[in-house]
């Protein structure tokens, strides 16, 4: 462990200072593209307008004959498009794959000024965050890059899991963690073959009324990755960094998107992963707080004055805690109205 004093210190001769806290901006949806497939390539100054996050992807989605184009790809559409307030990300190979030492080294040194955060997949403890924070150290010297890049980790194995609060903890550059359930899925052994959601064989069953313990029994189903996300937002709760679901991969499947990236939401998470148009506005209208929560948490915080004491509105007792959980929605649709013309307008803030 680093002495706590040298925690910001930078981890080679000339790369810029870490962060102290990481900046958060509307991150409520991090949309991926293929920086080899010439068709999205072509899209994305104009998918990048509409999002919060666009993300050149050059892992798993990327055949490996592709890998040096996509890698190459990215470094193009960087250098020749202006993002203005989104952000740009890369998700680089896993550690263990022949290719990542390549996309680091390329995309830092070419294009690092131009990126905000390099997502890590497949972490699984801290040795591997502390390698890849050294590492990006070293080429932000060599590049001369002025700000410092920020990290991203996708918790997709069951040792990922086990060590998940050393991960979040493990260095200044940590922006995020994002559940990668298909992966995960893999890891745990799990028999879904799904990408994300539920299934409907995860279930519990109402308890016989009568004698018939067959017929008349509703079935409810259940989220198999509410523990994993509960960790996971602690864990980035107690390190001030930001939780983000992943992908949903039936596109077609709007409804249950919604349904799980709003479940996603209320535990905390501040975004979530689209992998196809469509779901880039049930991003956008999930985790952007409704006008009625918005004006509730108005109402609450004008009542409760210093924020101490409670009060009684609309027949519910609210106090500090309230107040609190208020602050976080005010927050929140504050930062989304100053990117949004059109929240802005709808919060009246």
């Amino acid at each position: 462990m680093r002495n706590p004093r040298a925690f910001l210190r930078p981890l080679a001769v000339g790369a810029p200072a870490p962060v102290a806290e990481v900046p958060f901006r509307p991150s409520r949806m991090i949309h991926f593209f293929d920086p080899s497939n010439e068709k999205m390539a072509a899209k994305v100054p104009d998918i990048a307008a509409k999002v919060d996050i666009i993300l050149g992807n050059l892992e798993d989605a990327v055949k490996t004959e592709k890998k040096e184009a996509a890698r190459l790809g990215l470094v193009e559409i960087a250098k020749q498009t202006d993002f203005g307030d989104t952000q740009l990300w890369v998700r680089v190979n896993s550690l263990d794959s022949p290719w990542v030492l390549d996309d680091l080294t390329t995309l830092v040194t070419e294009i690092g000024d131009k990126l905000d955060v390099i997502m890590v997949p497949k972490v699984e403890g801290a040795q591997d965050i502390h390698y890849v924070d050294r590492l990006l150290a070293q080429l932000e010297a060599k590049g001369n890059v002025q700000k410092p890049l920020l990290v991203h980790a996708i918790l997709e194995t069951a040792l990922g899991v086990t060590n998940v609060e050393e991960i979040a903890a493990a260095s200044p550059r940590m922006q995020g963690i994002s559940l990668g359930p298909a992966d995960l899925a893999a890891s745990r052994r799990m028999k879904t073959t799904r990408v994300g959601g539920g299934h409907p064989g995860y279930l519990v069953r109402q308890d016989p009324t009568g004698e018939d313990l067959h017929e008349g029994r509703t079935t409810y189903q259940q989220d198999l990755w509410h523990y994993t996300i509960a960790r996971m937002v602690d864990a980035c709760a107690a390190n001030d960094i930001l939780p983000f679901y992943g992908p949903f991969g039936d596109i077609k499947d709007v409804v249950a998107c919604e349904d799980q990236f709003r479940n996603a939401f209320l535990l905390g998470c501040v975004g979530a992963w689209s992998l196809h148009p469509v779901q880039i506005d049930i991003a956008k209208k999930v985790f952007s707080p409704s006008k009625e929560d918005v004006e509730h948490a108005k109402t609450v915080v004008e009542a409760m004055g210093d924020g101490s004491g409670a009060v009684m509105i609309n027949g519910k007792m609210e106090d500090d805690a309230s107040c609190k959980q208020c602050l976080v929605m005010l927050d929140l649709a504050r930062e989304l109205a100053e990117r949004d013309p059109e929240l802005k307008e709808l919060y009246d803030l």
